[in-house]
Formats: C-alpha cells, structure tokens, sequence
C-alpha cells in the first residue's frame, strides 16, 4: 500500500515517530507521501525524509490556509526549493473556504500559480478542496488541463464532483478515514466512481477511520480504509490493495 497524504513531519509525531515507521511497514506499506504545510515545516519535512530515505517522500508547496497577506513570499521560498532539489509532487495546494474566506482572491492567485509550476516542471499535485470545489475547479481549467495531473486530496463529495473530477481523466481522488464514517455520503458516491481513480491516503494525524476516530491517526490506519473499500467495491483486500497502488505509482511515476 502507499499512503499518498501523510504529515509525519508534526510535532504529534516528536515522541514515537520510529515506532509509527515500523508500524506503517509491517502492514504493508511501501511508500508514504508527505504534502509541505508552509515554510514553517520545510525543515522538518525534510529531516523526516532524510531520516527515513526511500519510504517517505516529500512534496513542496504551500497550503491554502497558509495563504494570507504575505502570500508572496511563501511561495517564492517554495519555488526555490523546487527548483534546488527533486519532489515527488506539489501540495498540498488549493483553496479551503472552511476556516476563513478573507484571503479567497489570494488563495486562487497562489493556487493558479503553483499549478502552473507543476505543469512546468511535470510533477502531480495534490490538491486541497474544502467548501471550494466549483472555485477549484475553474482554476484547474483556466490554467489548463494540458500537462496537468494530480489527487483530489480526502475526497468526500458527491457522485456529480466525482463525475467532473473523472472528466479531467489525469486526476485520482485519495480516500481516507472518512469513508468509514457513518455520516458520509462517500459510500455512496463511490459506487459511480470505478476503482482505477482511487488512491488511498490518511491525511495523519488527522481524520483517524473508525475504529480509532478521535485519535491520533498513522499510516497502519490505512488497512481500515482498504477493508471499507472491500465492502463497498465487493472485491478482496489484496485486489484493492494492489490496484490502488499501481494507481499511485502511476500517478506520482515511481
């Protein structure tokens, strides 16, 4: 398995982060993705992958809840990282109208601009939408499909995003802990969303799965997520285990 969306780098991992390492691997997993918060976390995004070289795997960019008045210069320092050293993709960008509405005009300048760095330099992105999907969705297509690909990072929307996201053909959409939810209404889009535009993801420490909801989440948790898809999908663990992996290598061209 490949867990697309992890922050390992948090400090909710200062005490026990060698132990959730070796926890993620003996269930299974392969590959951990780590998605950049702001410039405050470069540094300790990097450690975790110096530490842990050939498991976990950076990403570089800003999220949209770090976007605000000096918006600017968070993405210059992120662009000068990008172009000093390889990323396995750009994220964790987009635009999030959940928590504060104020900077929306500058979320979508710093969303637009770092989907242009990623068609340049050929690199996925993972994407951000939160109470933003029609806004999103217009940048994607303002900037260009050409060229662009990337994950709808802890989708949980309805069956008519999901069909507009499977439009853009280069995009998956990471499903995590909230299709065990009960509330959810994932369970019930992704019976119109085949499995070929699925990869599975965490987003640790947050969105724990039930069982562990409310908990801190790691990456081990990701064998729920593969059982509750196994129900909705009516195929075994393995089967989707394997076709949710060659999904993500796919896409992030390992």
């Amino acid at each position: 398995m490949i867990d697309t969306h992890a922050h390992l780098f948090l400090d909710d991992y200062t005490n026990d982060l060698q132990e959730v390492i070796s926890l993620s691997q003996s269930t299974g997993i392969t590959r951990i993705l780590m998605p950049n918060v702001d410039t405050s976390t470069i540094d300790a995004l990097h450690k975790t992958e110096s530490d842990y070289k050939n498991f976990c795997y950076a990403m570089m960019g800003i999220h949209p809840t770090s976007i605000k008045s000096n918006y600017v210069d968070e993405l210059k320092v992120a662009e000068t990282w990008l172009k000093q050293r390889s990323y396995c993709a750009i994220g964790e960008i987009g635009i999030d109208l959940y928590w504060d509405k104020t900077f929306l005009k500058e979320q979508i300048i710093a969303f637009e601009e770092q989907l242009h760095w990623a068609k340049s330099m050929n690199l996925p992105v993972a994407i951000h939408t939160r109470e933003s999907f029609p806004y999103v969705l217009e940048s994607i297509y303002k900037v260009g499909l050409e060229g662009l690909k990337g994950v709808f990072h802890s989708f949980g929307g309805t069956r008519e995003e999901a069909a507009e996201i499977m439009k853009l053909t280069n995009f998956k959409m990471g499903i995590n802990g909230v299709v065990t939810f009960k509330k959810s209404i994932l369970k019930d889009t992704l019976l119109s969303v085949p499995l070929d535009f699925i990869v599975l993801e965490t987003d640790s420490p947050y969105l724990s799965p039930v069982p562990y909801r409310g908990k801190r989440n790691q990456p081990a948790y990701l064998v729920e997520i593969v059982n509750e898809l196994s129900t909705i999908y009516g195929k075994s663990s393995d089967f989707i285990m394997n076709q949710t992996t060659k999904n993500a290598n796919q896409l992030f061209n390992f």
